[in-house]
């Protein structure tokens, strides 16, 4: 077993992030921090490393102790257990709050009441107004 793995790698098999790229970008965006530095994506790291890590949605910083070095992709139950989970209940509840705030919303959003008017809606608008009603 390697004693180091790069950052990216890591990030990717225990399944913080989908991609190696998004890791990448999320690395080069100061996303991935190390005793407050951040990371680039060839940054190696060790078991006992702890780590400030942003997943994709923005959400909450997670706090993260590497205790297990992958490189290659795993099943979720084995990834859960490469690393500890620092992050404090409070955090993770707000950002669980946050994340059905933002999903209510996006439904919300789908159902066309928002943005400019299909020409449908148009109509039927034009129809009932006093200006453009039937005469």
């Amino acid at each position: 077993m390697p004693e180091t793995c790069r950052i990216d790698k890591w990030l990717w098999a225990v399944r913080i992030y989908k991609t190696r790229s998004l890791t990448a970008k999320a690395c080069e965006a100061g996303k991935i921090k190390r005793l407050g530095k951040s990371l680039k994506p060839s940054a190696s790291i060790r078991i006992g490393d702890h780590l400030e890590v942003t997943p994709p949605d923005n959400l909450l910083t997670r706090q993260l102790e590497v205790k297990q070095l992958l490189e290659k992709r795993v099943s979720a139950p084995l990834a859960r257990e490469a690393y500890a989970e620092h992050t404090s209940q409070a955090a993770i509840s707000e950002a669980e709050a946050k994340k059905s705030i933002l999903r209510q919303e996006r439904l919300f959003r789908q159902e066309g009441d928002q943005g400019r008017m299909t020409k449908k809606k148009r109509r039927e608008w034009n129809k009932h107004s006093p200006f453009f009603g039937e005469d």
